[in-house]
């Protein structure tokens, strides 16, 4: 029964936060570590090595449920000139998508290996929580303003530079959604339309992760039991359930306030995980 609580609780972490600008790496960081999942029979580390990125894929459906009219180029309620925007949307994602997919591949191992410390994870979510506050700081001024505001009259060139900014998020508790919306906010867009790119960019990105994840685990042999797959699945459908709701608050929210709120529950996060770490709570 446990095992299931596990799953529950961390697909509702993961649902919170994989589109907050909060980083879902160190919540599910601090869940795992303080509820001591790695271990046993069902939590083995290669297996949580998949939960954690198959779960993600839970939150991805969310995005598609909500955005699928807008997503979907061959809607029948579609004229064409907005068939033709979505075909273009979904090529300004491709390209946005470059720069991880060839970075994060060379990377990512890499940066599992020696930058998961409680650390790392601590200081990205204090060091992006301050942008977020100056950001927002800057934003106030009356000659500040957005001149975007919708994601189908982004150019390639803005997308592919938001695309280079989401590279940062390989650096664990930065954030894939915190990067991409802090950079493209920072370069004209407006949080609405930032907020909606960063979901799309999402698609490909954590599909393509989970696809990698779960061919190197089977590549190496690796299985599930009977048990982990239905610890799977309940993650991966809190995960799914939670983020829809997650979204719909986050799209709610930024339409009548800033981001400032986030910036400083990330430095609060980011001293908790210290405080963790300091007393070896954290097992990463």
């Amino acid at each position: 029964m446990f095992d299931f609580i596990k799953s529950i609780i961390i697909g509702i972490v993961e649902g919170l936060t994989e589109f907050l600008p909060v980083s879902s790496t160190g919540h599910i960081i601090i869940a795992e570590s303080l509820m001591k999942i790695p271990g046993g029979t069902v939590w083995t580390k290669a297996f949580m090595n998949v939960f954690d990125y198959v779960i993600q894929l839970g939150a991805i459906m969310a995005v598609i449920q909500l955005y699928f009219h807008k997503l979907n180029p061959f809607s029948p309620k579609k004229n064409g000139i907005e068939k033709q925007q979505t075909w273009q949307l979904w090529f300004k994602v491709i390209v946005a998508c470059l720069p991880a997919a060839v970075i994060g591949l060379l990377l990512n191992d890499f940066m599992d290996a020696h930058f998961m410390t409680p650390t790392v994870v601590a200081s990205a979510l204090i060091f992006y929580g301050i942008l977020f506050i100056f950001m927002e700081k800057h934003n106030e001024r009356e000659d500040v303003q957005p001149w975007l505001t919708d994601v189908n009259k982004m150019s390639y060139k803005l997308a592919f530079t938001i695309g280079l900014i989401q590279v940062l998020s390989i650096v664990p508790g930065t954030s894939r959604s915190g990067a991409t919306i802090l950079g493209a906010v920072f370069l004209g867009v407006s949080r609405v339309a930032a907020a909606e790119f960063s979901f799309f960019l999402s698609i490909p990105v954590m599909v393509g992760v989970s696809i990698l994840k779960l061919g190197s685990f089977f590549h190496k042999g690796g299985t599930f039991t009977g048990m982990q797959g239905i610890v799977l699945a309940i993650g991966f459908i809190v995960s799914w359930i939670v983020a829809w709701y997650a979204i719909k608050f986050m799209m709610n929210y930024i339409k009548q306030n800033d981001f400032k709120a986030f910036g400083w529950y990330r430095i609060v996060i980011g001293i908790v995980v210290i405080i963790l770490g300091a007393f070896g709570l954290l097992h990463m």
